[in-house]
């Protein structure tokens, strides 16, 4: 939320999004050792409810609505859970840049400064061990909504006050505090910085911790002198505290340079350009080779022959199963912009692909917020499931499912930009940094084929933990990619939900039988299957994403899904219990291809599909379309008002049975 304040001359935050990556709630550390959890290793269920608390109590709080996120477990987060906590803005374009001017005040506004925080940015950077818990408690920062709602209003109105914006820049105190904020605005202009005035928690922090603290609700402003009465009658009103830090505008010899003085004393001095461009560089090597697969056991059954139980079995996947629990806790309607909210349908439990929201009231124009992660087809992962993992693939896959994610609710493909969240074991390992460069490859050439700029990113690259016997537990390879993606008329959404009995079920993408790193062969670890990793089409995929846009733009989809996690039978069960309809379905159609199964046509999580509810009216306009567009495509069933869910010869099973399946997994209320 500060990165937001932050940017430019202030943007409004319009939604929140979170993404987690943890160990599996029960049984969850058996691949690791005894059932014990390891010394310092917190259960993965506490750790999941109190991160969630956390985001509903700060999120809720702060009147921002959470409208999208998701849920990804592996036994391997268990030292090192990853929470990806996102915010969305709006900017006035003739705010989205700042820069301070010499004489300007440098004034921090917000929080009071404390040692809680103080190696925060360090400390998430160093293998964590079963001793960190107590020697880095202090590196938590603690956290207060309201001061910070309080402080985003000043701010807000400080921006456009009549005679405003009441500031030239603003930046906030993130890793690093005073230190990075000041140091990184007076880059071009110099600091002199009097550290005493900084209004402090309690008494006894020294002029460093007082320099390098990141407690949090701080803001830091460039303020021309003649505006600080006005900006401090806002902070008044709001009962918010400020100090005045010093003056922007030190230069010596020709140099900005960033000067520290404490209670008269200079305690620090040092020239812009060789805190900004003195960095030496490191040069590290990097390997990379395919994984080596296991081979095959004994115990691996055989192919499935019972799809009604693998369906039932992937619904209750945690990866899969609904997180109606987490969502519910969140206020995702706040500000009264949200359009397609995080759960859909007539009884809003489904699972929507995005959000949708509408930032501005009096503009029918929306964002549509929606992500993707496939970590399960890296190379850390994909071994244990016999398969070749690669982060290329698995990052193009990342990429093609937000994009995906969008599309079906409405965004236009050619409107979308991304960003990347990585988090890596660590990238001292040659092999390590050889699929960290693999993953970086995918992005240029994901963003190239897609057309969908990179705007923000963020990485973590140490993501490891020794426990006391010397085991070192490794994340796999993590990318999020995020999408936003302009919603050019919000009346013509669409969500995932089946509408009607009769309307017709098409498939819109092809079909291969890539089941490596998938939740079918996790599940039932049947190695008789292709054991191929699915590959992201980078051009038939980005063309079908701009073909259904197409279709749902000009009205011939009722509901739009895509085929992900589980695979295509789980996403068609998906849309009929949100929808609450019977369904029919054929895939005969799919095996015509002689290399296509029936497993592969279940449970193959081939990128770049879309499952599409079409009215039986329009179905030859919405065939014509994707035809015309060198689509593959193929109706494979209706919807019905029977309560069932049929599968040709091979499925037969209560769409309530169903909807018990996926959602008793994460019921913790």
């Amino acid at each position: 939320i500060r990165d937001i304040l932050g940017t430019g001359l202030c943007a409004r935050p319009v939604a929140n999004t979170d993404t987690f990556a943890v160990a599996p709630p029960e049984g969850s550390y058996a691949k690791h050792g005894p059932e014990a959890l390891p010394k310092g290793v917190i259960a993965p269920k506490r750790i999941l409810q109190q991160v969630v608390g956390g985001i509903r109590d700060y999120g809720n709080r702060m009147g921002i609505p959470t409208v999208n996120g998701s849920v990804y477990f592996d036994p391997d987060y268990l030292g090192n859970p990853l929470v990806f906590a996102g915010c969305v803005g709006l900017i006035p374009l003739q705010f989205a840049f700042g820069q301070p001017k010499p004489g300007d005040r440098i004034i921090a506004l917000g929080g009071r400064t404390g040692r809680d925080g103080i190696h925060g940015a360090t400390f998430s950077s160093v293998e964590l061990t079963d001793t960190h818990a107590s020697e880095f408690a202090h590196a938590v920062q603690i956290g207060n909504a309201i001061t910070q709602k309080q402080m985003m209003d000043v701010i807000l109105q400080a921006r456009d006050h009549e005679h405003g914006p009441l500031f030239h820049a603003i930046t906030d105190c993130g890793a690093g505090g005073f230190s990075s904020a000041i140091g990184e605005m007076g880059e071009k202009v110099g600091a002199l910085v009097t550290l005493e005035q900084a209004p402090l928690k309690y008494r006894g922090l020294s002029y460093t911790e007082i320099w390098i603290s990141e407690a949090q609700e701080r803001m830091v402003l460039s303020v021309p002198p003649q505006h600080l009465a006005m900006l401090t009658e806002l902070c008044d009103r709001e009962n918010v505290e400020w100090c005045n830090l010093g003056a922007f505008g030190a230069v010596e010899s020709g140099q900005p340079h960033l000067i520290l003085h404490y209670n008269n004393v200079e305690v620090g001095r040092i020239a812009m350009p060789q805190l900004h461009d003195a960095i030496p560089t490191p040069i590290r090597h990097a390997t990379w080779q395919r994984p080596k697969t296991e081979s095959t056991s004994a115990s691996y059954r055989e192919p499935a022959t019972d799809l009604a139980g693998c369906l039932l079995d992937l619904l209750g996947h945690p990866n899969i199963a609904s997180k109606q629990w987490i969502v519910r806790q969140y206020d995702h309607e706040v500000q009264g912009g949200s359009v397609v909210k995080p759960l859909v349908g007539p009884y809003q439990d489904g699972p929507g692909d995005a959000a949708v929201i509408r930032p501005k009231l009096n503009s029918q124009r929306g964002i549509a917020i929606g992500g993707g992660m496939q970590p399960g087809i890296g190379e850390k992962a994909a071994p244990s499931f016999a398969c070749e993992g690669d982060s290329y693939w698995m990052a193009l896959a990342s990429i093609d499912e937000a994009v995906r994610n969008v599309v079906c609710v409405g965004a236009d493909p050619s409107r979308v930009a991304i960003l990347d969240n990585f988090c890596w074991s660590s990238c001292d390992a040659p092999e390590s940094l050889g699929a960290f460069v693999r993953a970086a490859e995918a992005c240029y050439d994901g963003a190239l084929a897609y057309r969908t700029p990179f705007v923000s990113g963020k990485d973590s690259l140490n993501n490891q933990f020794a426990t006391e016997d010397g085991q070192v537990i490794t994340i796999p390879p993590t990318l999020l990619i995020t999408a936003m993606g302009i919603v050019p008329d919000v009346s013509r959404c669409t969500t995932m939900d089946a509408k009607a009995a009769g309307n017709v079920l098409l498939l819109a993408g092809k079909t291969t039988t890539a089941l490596g790193g998938s939740h079918y062969v996790r599940t039932t670890r049947d190695r008789s299957v292709d054991l191929q990793i699915p590959r992201v089409d980078l051009q038939q995929c980005p063309a079908t994403a701009a073909a259904v846009a197409e279709l749902i733009g000009n009205r011939l989809v009722r509901a739009a899904h895509d085929c992900s996690d589980g695979g295509l039978l789980v996403a068609a069960a998906e849309m009929a219990v949100a929808g609450r309809m019977g369904l029919n379905l054929d895939l005969a159609p799919l095996l015509t291809d002689a290399k296509v199964d029936i497993v592969s046509a279940c449970f193959a999580e081939t990128a770049g599909r879309y499952l599409l509810e079409v009215e039986p009216a329009r179905l030859s306009d919405a065939i014509s379309m994707l035809k015309s567009a060198g689509i593959p495509h193929t109706p494979i069933g209706s919807f019905t008002k029977h309560d069932r869910f049929v599968l040709k010869h091979s499925v037969d099973e209560p769409i309530e049975k169903l909807r018990k399946a996926w959602q008793g997994t994460i019921d913790w209320s």
